[in-house]
């Protein structure tokens, strides 16, 4: 049977919070419990989100819950825009590159649940 560690687009995401965490690394001592604490939940709802929808009973369920992980990750593309834009750190390959990614496929994930 799989579960939601079989689903390449939570690998994904989990490598996502990886790459954040290691962004955040050079934010402002000032800013680590504020923006930077903001921008980690954003970036662990993502895979944490996909992870609990697999898990439920049902595709109704398992579609909410992506929607969530999709919200999250817009909210984290927009935390990490304003990141770059504060010159806090270099998240153009995250913004530009990976979360593009995980949108598609998430996106995808709810075509082929919604068949």
């Amino acid at each position: 049977m799989s579960t939601h560690k079989d689903l390449e687009v939570w690998k994904r995401s989990m490598n996502l919070v990886v790459d954040v965490y290691d962004c955040l690394k050079l934010i402002p001592n000032e800013e680590r419990y504020t923006l930077g604490s903001q921008v980690k939940r954003s970036a662990i709802s993502v895979p944490s989100n996909i992870a609990e929808g697999a898990g439920r009973k049902g595709k109704v369920e398992f579609l909410r819950f992506l929607d969530i992980a999709q919200g999250s990750l817009s909210e984290l593309e927009t935390q990490l825009i304003l990141v770059q834009r504060l010159k806090f750190g270099d998240t153009v390959q995250l913004v530009d590159k990976d979360i593009v990614i995980i949108r598609k496929m998430i996106y995808k994930l709810k075509l082929s649940l919604n068949k």
